[in-house]
């Protein structure tokens, strides 16, 4: 870009004015979004007003006087009296919905106002057209056409830390726990925690169960029992139904259980627990994101542009027109209200769908008892490289998921270390049993790669029979497949299908933006942030400089930063200099003249061999003397520790859900000659989520992709989002505008591949 092109990012709110609002429910993250949309419209050189309409910090509240054109007509006047034409609404469909409305009658408006003598003709020119733009704030995540709302993801990590509290309590008492989950007209919250607690059955208003569903769900708690099991979890959207419309309560389903089973059950209604606490850190970085994509919408929009809705797909910013977004939803609403449940799912998106799919396999069909003649394969599945949570899902995924296909399933205890010592069973469905919501890896997982034991592994690989191999794990998984890629030029063995699924806390697998354990570790980073953060709150005037894992690679130090507020964050893959460490401390001696008296950089581990954390410490320490003080915090192997976020749960059990399919169907494909053989690229892919859609990709095609070196992608999304993490901490800097959303429709969106 040009420096004319950069400037004109700071200049583009010039002469503008911006309104905020939240409203409808709150929902965390909202206070993210007002933020961004506050400090990015005045970076651009706007005006910003709050408008209180009503838990966000300027308030949320269903309006009841906008709803009436009077209420519109008074909202009309206080806008264009403060030269106001750029409205952000952050709000669910009913907030957007109005705010639609409200800009269809901007002309009308404006014309009862100059009749009235309240506006003069001249304030109605300067007025003459409002643009619109809604980010959606909605814990119950049932706007159509985004992936995530605004507060879903904080929703769901409060009903995961009471499931899994209440799974520690029924398991000693053998007892049948009935949980219900808001979710009045969408099931997306019962359906992921149904994913993400392996829960034995979950009900949803827009797929109510059979008839006979009272019989069916009976049978299933007593196999789940009779396999040994001591305590089964039922999920309840508030909103649930059966086929006729009738409301299922969690009170029925509990004297249910009762009367026909005589389990010890009990009810657990979260309720507006769910709304509390506070936002993940994926609500934090979603809410920063669409606050800077509704800026940049409404500083380029025209009186042509309509009304747009920013919302997410996969990991991508789109723009899509809001009443597109709004009928939709409202067509869900009306095709659960005909009965039209069918409908309704495929209104709902092909996440939505994938998820559903996913949870009927795992908690309806069961492997077969019979097997016809040479339909069984034999699948291993192993972890590879340092532990990261949710590994434990995917395995349980991959599992069962190849059982219920008919296939054997081996697992691999110590990686490629115990592919080589034969250190291989068999696993059954009981076998991963609870594995779901444990960190670390119940398999046992080393940094060994295979060369050196080609020998051994292809001796294991034909004495178990081992016709396609799961790895799961991180840069070590990778590589390794590599090798094995090698290897097959040697060893006719190692000619089976093989799919690497990512899983580092790192993120630095080449083929996917994501990898299971990321969110878990940026999680931990962000609530150890906090604290720190509120320890400062009463000692004041005290910078924390905080090291944090990732290797060479920035994103845990980046995406922390932007999720904990932070004025800097060091990583290896932006340079930086002495001259940058001492405009940092520059910009943190000018803060503590402001009311927030408080510092907190980040750094990643391998940013820099010799600004290392003891050097920026002790700089930091030197350069603030009598201004601020300084600490330091490395926080280490606690980032691999906890239990998997929702968020890596679910991610984790459909990657092992779709990597287990991809086998079944490679495995057949290679067969030849009654034996395995494959010997193509695509016969050893890394499975990873591509912008909008999970991907299998020939890891021989990847390595142009990768700095072998420095253990990392050679391009990575997330960097184009660090200006973002540098204006919300108030540096002035040139931002790249060439690069941002476009105006896409649902219906395009919707005929898309399968995003998360």
């Amino acid at each position: 870009m040009t420096h004319e092109e950069h400037h004109a990012a700071k200049t583009l709110g010039i002469g503008k004015a911006i309104a905020v609002l939240t409203s409808g429910g709150d929902a965390q993250g909202m206070n993210a979004a007002v933020r961004a949309v506050v400090r990015v419209g005045i970076f651009t050189g706007a005006r910003v007003f709050f408008v209180h309409e009503g838990g966000t910090v300027i308030g949320s509240a269903r309006c009841k006087d906008f709803r009436e054109r009077e209420g519109r007509l008074r909202a009309a006047y206080n806008l264009v009296k403060r030269g106001i034409t750029n409205l952000c609404v952050i709000g669910g469909d009913g907030s957007l919905t109005g705010a639609d409305t409200f800009r269809s009658e901007w002309s009308d408006l404006l014309s009862d106002l100059q009749k009235a003598g309240k506006i003069t003709a001249e304030e109605a020119t300067k007025s003459s057209y409002l643009n619109i733009v809604g980010l959606v704030g909605s814990i119950d995540n049932d706007f159509c056409g985004t992936d995530m709302t605004i507060g879903t993801d904080s929703a769901l990590h409060r009903i995961i830390e009471i499931v899994d509290a209440i799974t520690t309590t029924a398991q000693s008492h053998q007892r049948t726990f009935v949980l219900e989950v808001m979710g009045r007209h969408c099931g997306y919250l019962a359906l992921v925690t149904s994913l993400s607690c392996g829960a034995d059955w979950v009900f949803i208003p827009e797929c109510p169960p059979d008839d006979d569903w009272e019989e069916h769900l009976c049978r299933r708690l007593s196999e789940t029992r009779t396999r040994g099991s001591r305590l089964n979890i039922i999920i309840v959207a508030e909103g649930a139904i059966d086929k006729n419309g009738k409301p299922i309560t969690s009170e029925d389903i509990k004297n249910l259980v009762v009367k026909r089973l005589g389990y010890d059950t009990r009810v657990t209604v979260l309720g507006h627990v769910q709304r509390g606490g506070t936002p993940s850190a994926f609500d934090r970085i979603l809410g920063s994101r669409m606050g800077v994509e509704a800026v940049m919408a409404l500083l380029e929009g025209t009186p042509d542009t309509p009304a747009c809705v920013v919302s997410l797909s996969g990991n991508q910013a789109v723009r899509l027109p809001l009443m597109e977004c709004v009928q939709v939803t409202k067509d869900v609403t009306k095709a659960m209200n005909d009965r039209k449940f069918d409908e309704a799912m495929k209104l709902r998106g092909r996440s939505f769908m994938n998820n559903w799919e996913v949870y009927k396999l795992l908690a309806h069909v069961r492997p077969p008892v019979t097997k016809a003649p040479g339909s069984t394969h034999t699948v291993a599945v192993m972890n590879v490289g340092a532990p990261a949570a949710g590994m434990n899902a995917a395995v349980r995924s991959t599992v069962r998921i190849g059982l219920i296909q008919g296939n054997r399933v081996l697992v691999v205890h110590d990686g490629f270390e115990g592919l080589a010592k034969g250190q291989i069973e068999e696993a059954g469905w009981s076998y991963v049993g609870g594995w779901t919501g444990q960190g670390g890896s119940k398999l046992g997982t080393k940094r060994t790669l295979p060369k050196k034991s080609f020998e051994q592994i292809s001796a294991n690989i034909t004495k178990f029979n081992i016709q396609g191999l799961v790895i799961i794990g991180g840069f070590e998984a990778y590589t390794g497949g590599l090798e094995l890629m090698e290897g097959r030029k040697q060893f006719d063995e190692l000619c089976i299908p093989f799919v690497v699924i990512p899983a580092t806390v790192s993120n630095n697998v080449p083929g996917s933006d994501f990898s299971v354990g990321a969110d878990t570790a940026l999680n931990t980073i962000c609530t150890t942030c906090d604290r720190i953060k509120q320890s400062a709150a009463g000692t004041k005037r005290r910078v924390f400089i905080i090291e944090t894992m990732g290797g060479y690679c920035g994103y845990l130090a980046t995406m922390a930063g932007l999720a904990a507020g932070a004025d800097a964050a060091y990583i290896f893959e932006e340079p930086f200099t002495i001259r940058d460490l001492q405009a940092n401390v520059e910009h943190l001696v000018q803060k503590m003249k402001t009311t927030v008296k408080r510092g907190l950089v980040l750094r990643n581990e391998k940013c820099n061999e010799n600004y290392t954390t003891d050097f920026i410490f002790n700089l930091y320490s030197e350069e603030g003397k009598g201004i601020f003080d300084s600490r330091k915090n490395v926080l280490g192997h606690m980032q691999q520790g906890g239990s998997p976020t929702p968020f890596d749960r679910n991610f984790a059990t459909k990657m092992g859900a779709k990597a287990m399919n991809w086998m079944s169907g490679k495995i057949k494909e290679s067969y030849r000659n009654g034996r395995i053989f494959a010997n193509t690229p695509d016969s050893g892919c890394v499975l990873g989520m591509r912008k909008r859609a999970l991907v299998f990709q020939p890891v021989t095609e990847l390595k142009d992709q990768t700095d072998f070196e420095h253990r990392i992608p050679k391009e990575q999304w997330w960097l184009k989002l660090r200006p973002i993490l540098k204006i919300l901490a108030k540096y002035e800097i040139d931002l790249d505008t060439s690069e941002h959303a476009h105006l896409e429709h649902i219906s395009r969106k919707r005929s898309g591949e399968t995003s998360i």
